[in-house]
């Protein structure tokens, strides 16, 4: 015996109820599949911890020294190491990681401060200028700067200064090619690049005694 269901005959069983019906339940049932394979902990993933918009207590390693500042959430580091922090040796220039004036080491590597959230520095070890030197000893670096004259204005100084530093941490014996590249991304106005060069070189000769 054969049957047979024409396309009408489809049309006419199907009404528009047990449609709607037949299509709920298969949501459900995704739905509750979705619930069971989804990875416990992936619902708080999905909803990151919000900070603002007032001010949030953080703690900054700065310099060996643990220091517990109030910021915006929307203070960058450098904004927070010039205001609160009064380490006004870290320099704000074109204030867009363009020219380098306010790099500072994190963890021994150099960054531009003010293109980093002062909320985003974690544990993070922070260098600025004020303590590159031990003490009232001068870092080789800053030494020698001070002897070839690797500085006129100043103001690109410290953060020079410290992605040369960082150089011979990594690197104890430079090349001038590897010395230019340290310091490539620093706007110098002045044009001091010559001595700046020379410096480090001196610097890493005097740490190797």
């Amino acid at each position: 015996m054969r049957f047979s269901v024409g396309v009408h005959g489809l049309r006419a069983r199907m009404s528009r109820r047990s449609f709607l019906k037949g299509t709920s339940a298969a949501t459900a049932g995704l739905a509750a599949l979705e619930t069971a394979l989804t990875p416990a902990g992936a619902a708080a993933a999905d909803d990151p911890q919000v900070f603002g918009p007032e001010p949030v207590s953080i703690t900054l390693r700065v310099n060996g020294a643990a220091r517990t500042v109030a910021v915006e959430p929307c203070a960058t580091l450098a904004e927070v190491l010039r205001g609160p922090l009064n380490l006004t040796g870290t320099k704000i220039a074109c204030n867009r990681g363009s020219c380098s004036a306010c790099t500072v080491l994190l963890d021994g590597v150099p960054v531009a401060s003010c293109s980093m959230l002062a909320l985003d520095v974690g544990e993070r070890a922070i260098t600025t200028i004020e303590g590159l030197a031990n003490g009232d000893v001068l870092h080789p670096v800053q030494a020698a700067f001070i002897e070839h004259d690797a500085l006129q204005c100043g103001f690109c100084t410290p953060g020079m200064v410290l992605s040369s530093a960082a150089l011979l941490e990594r690197n104890p014996q430079p090349t001038a090619e590897d010395v230019k590249a340290a310091i490539s991304g620093h706007v110098c106005r002045c044009g001091t690049y010559p001595h700046v060069v020379d410096a480090v070189l001196a610097a890493a000769q005097a740490r190797r005694g």
